[in-house]
């Protein structure tokens, strides 16, 4: 038996490699014969780079940058084999993970590091930056990152304005006079997972806010901070990022991306597919197994299991999803292309323990699963 092994990691516990390692020990407790082909996935956020390191080829840049707190750090980022091409993944400079609970605070935290990643890559000469941007602590629009690169953003006296989401409001005039010009001619792709624009209920601030670390009063501050920032850039800059999707994926540097630097906003998985050249993977398997940390209605919607579903339905093969946690509205999977979803957790258990347990959570759901498999296959 043929089979393609494509999950997502499981977000603080597993990386996707990790994952992927474990589903094939499940298997090959119960089919030891299987052909595995094991394709670490990211739909654009955590993991993008060591995905597309692994599967196209490429090294590891270390260096010095500032953290969502403007704390030094060191931090990551691939150039591919071609020299020209950076990846960076947003969440290794401005991530969640990079801060403590009860340090995350949209009102202050900002992407400069990611803009110092940018440069770094600019100054080794790329000319092409893939850039994944989800996993991000901040809610700053991007104006940390875009700084980082040169720009200024005063306020009405001409001073610069603090960083963070929470000083957005002073904002009066950008100046890009000292904005690096190698931009104008570099090709920049962001890997985005989610469609959500930069202001509104469905914005950046009141999806997302809250878990970065904004209580209920900053969610609302922020939100109207990013839109007067929008206005600011339609008048500065003649563009217009109010109704973009994507435009508020973390926190709003989607905009930024676009605005400042040319971007070109992709579903995260369909870029991870294509170059990964999955399709190739999955037309000659007999199964495909995939998963990720948490799996609900969002799942649906650039999310990894929905694009290998998509691509696993267009040549017949089945896909088995497996998960840490189910959440509701997931039964839109099954239209897409998925043959059925299951949760590892085989009790009753905390997230600590499920998060400790979870290589050999996998590997019991996984063989589970083989030997339904097994049973069909002899009984066919």
């Amino acid at each position: 038996m043929n089979i393609t092994t494509a999950p997502d990691s499981f977000k603080e516990c597993l990386s996707a490699k990790d994952v992927a390692a474990n589903i094939s020990i499940g298997i090959r407790r119960v089919m030891p014969s299987a052909i595995i082909t094991e394709i670490p996935i990211s739909d654009g956020g955590e993991g993008i780079l060591d995905v597309l390191l692994a599967g196209v080829g490429g090294r590891l840049v270390t260096i010095k940058v500032s953290n969502p707190l403007l704390r030094k750090i060191d931090a990551q980022y691939g150039i591919l084999n071609d020299n020209k091409t950076a990846i960076i993944e947003m969440a290794k400079a401005s991530g969640l993970e990079l801060l403590r609970e009860e340090e995350k605070n949209i009102m202050s935290t900002s992407t400069y590091g990611t803009g110092q990643l940018i440069k770094d890559a600019l100054d080794k000469g790329c000319n092409k930056i893939i850039i994944g941007i989800g996993g991000s602590a901040t809610n700053d629009g991007g104006m940390g990152m875009v700084r980082a690169l040169g720009a200024k953003f005063l306020d009405k006296d001409g001073r610069n304005i603090p960083e963070g989401g929470g000083g957005l409001n002073q904002l009066n005039a950008i100046d890009l006079s000292g904005f690096d010009k190698r931009l104008k001619i570099v090709e920049v792709v962001v890997a985005c997972d989610v469609s959500n624009l930069l202001t509104g209920t469905k914005g950046a601030s009141f999806v997302y806010g809250s878990q970065k670390g904004g209580q209920e009063e900053d969610l609302e501050i922020v939100d109207k901070n990013l839109a007067h920032y929008a206005a600011i850039i339609k008048s500065d800059l003649n563009i217009d990022i109010t109704n973009v999707p994507g435009a508020g994926a973390a926190g709003g540097a989607g905009a930024a991306l676009m605005a400042f630097m040319g971007g070109i906003l992709m579903n995260g998985i369909d870029l991870i597919l294509e170059t990964l050249d999955l399709e190739y993977f999955v037309k000659g398997a007999d199964l495909i197994i995939t998963g990720e940390g948490k799996i609900d209605s969002q799942t649906l919607h650039g999310k990894t299991i929905s694009g290998i579903a998509r691509l696993a339905k267009k040549y017949g093969v089945p896909v088995i999803a497996i998960s840490g946690k189910l959440g509701e509205g997931i039964e839109g999977l099954y239209d897409l292309g998925v043959t059925s979803i299951h949760s590892i957790t085989n009790r009753p258990m905390d997230l600590k323990e499920a998060i400790n347990n979870a290589p050999f959570l996998i590997q019991e759901c996984v063989g589970n699963v083989m030997r339904i498999t097994k049973q069909f296959k002899i009984n066919q």
